[in-house]
């Protein structure tokens, strides 16, 4: 029950998904080896004056009869929908009494423009500055919405110890995996509840990228936006939901009869401060992040069956990773894919997600494909799993997270302990 370094074995026995695709981990994992697109146009506001209309949005159950959901209480129900599938899976049945601690990786929270405003009418006072500024009572609420998820969800279900929140940009959901599993590694817990959840799909952040010119602007074909690898990828598509990962030591997952839908070996991790958004054009940060998760895992580069990469459609993003795989791999670089070319950018949860569907590329020996992928990229020379699964042996995979500021984090995960 030890691994290469003398530390606990890290296993998962319970997944759950919330995405652009579907609900639960069945759906999500049909539709996305069927090739399907979560992505879509936007109802939720008015996108007539913004450079990209479309997302891969996710409709609550509640939102049928028109309701509007908030992002704070949608990122807190995406959250809940993922935990209470993972604890189902893992057999820890429901909510209240969780053995461990739970972690959340989650986005920045902020009042909406539409509060905002409201807030300042109420004041009488509809100026910018009143805006931004709020009145006190409205401040004190937006204080509570940053520390208010963890401990609403801690709460709920009955996790052991303060709850930790963090928030990497576009690694969070690794970074959070990787505080679970060291969590368990050290010895200071035998089970971590992982979170991780998002929900800024708004005016505000539509605005934000597009200035950064980060997004696609296909808005005349969203499904066929996200086309990573491509020679004709013109930027990210953002996305929202959750994923949920049960991580226990393998002695306390066999002490109570569960059992693993697979193994977490090591992360690596490497931050590079380039720039504010890009990563160092030369790959050598996100080369550091993989080689030490190799590393960190006690596996080669030859023993990597699949690599769910980070892939964002973005020119420069995938270039770069390109060139850090082959880096790292040399003249065996193995199939890599993108599950974003189906479900957009989900930043904040978008590591957790891959993680799931890595582990879901383990058990059922099948790569997702890259879909959207007819104009090959001569700067890339990658097996991309190109439009159609493909049944393939997989024991080990890596998983790719690199964001905004050079945060870069990579996971190993596998079939086995060894």
């Amino acid at each position: 029950m030890k691994d290469h370094r003398g530390r606990p074995v890290v296993a998962v026995t319970g997944l759950g998904l919330v995405s652009p695709l579907g609900f639960g981990v069945v759906d999500n994992w049909a539709a996305l080896v069927a090739g399907r697109s979560g992505v879509r146009p936007i109802t939720r506001f008015d996108t007539a004056n913004l450079k990209t209309s479309f997302a891969g949005t996710v409709m609550l159950p509640e939102e049928a009869g028109g309701r509007f959901v908030r992002s704070a209480d949608r990122m807190h129900r995406y959250a809940e929908m993922a935990a209470d599938e993972a604890l189902a899976m893992a057999g820890l049945g429901g909510k209240g009494g969780f053995p461990g601690p739970l972690v959340l990786g989650m986005p920045p929270i902020e009042i909406e423009m539409a509060d905002r405003v409201a807030a300042a009418a109420r004041a009488n006072t509809p100026t910018y500055p009143a805006m931004v500024g709020m009145p006190p009572e409205e401040m004190r609420r937006d204080r509570t919405l940053l520390v208010g998820p963890p401990a609403r969800l801690a709460a709920q279900y009955g996790t052991r110890g303060a709850p930790l929140a963090l928030s990497t940009a576009c690694a969070t959901g690794v970074t959070a995996i990787q505080f679970a599993m060291e969590a368990i590694w050290y010895g200071e817990a035998e089970a971590v509840l992982c979170i991780c959840t998002e929900a800024s799909i708004t005016p505000e952040s539509l605005i934000r990228f597009s200035l950064l010119q980060a997004l696609s602007t296909r808005n005349d074909s969203p499904e066929t936006a996200s086309r990573p690898f491509d020679a004709t990828r013109d930027g990210f598509v953002m996305a929202e939901g959750a994923a949920c990962l049960v991580l226990e030591s393998a002695a306390h997952a066999k002490a109570r009869g569960a059992r693993p839908l697979g193994y977490v070996l090591g992360g690596g991790e490497f931050a590079d401060g380039f720039h504010r958004t890009r990563s160092n054009p030369d790959g050598s940060t996100i080369v550091t992040a993989m080689r030490r998760a190799l590393d960190d895992a006690g596996v080669t580069p030859e023993q990597i069956d699949y690599v769910n990469a980070h892939g964002t459609s973005t020119p420069e993003n995938d270039k770069m990773e390109c060139l850090g795989m082959q880096t790292v791999f040399g003249a065996r670089v193995p199939p890599a894919s993108s599950n974003k070319s189906m479900i957009g950018h989900s930043i904040s949860a978008s590591g957790a997600i891959e993680a799931v569907f890595s582990l879901l590329t383990i058990r059922d020996q099948k790569l997702p494909p890259t879909i959207n992928y007819h104009n090959p990229d001569p700067a890339i020379v990658l097996d991309v799993v190109p439009n159609v699964a493909r049944d393939a042996r997989v024991e080990r995979v890596l998983s790719n997270s690199f964001g905004f500021g050079g945060q870069n984090s990579c996971l190993v995960l596998a079939a086995s302990p060894v």
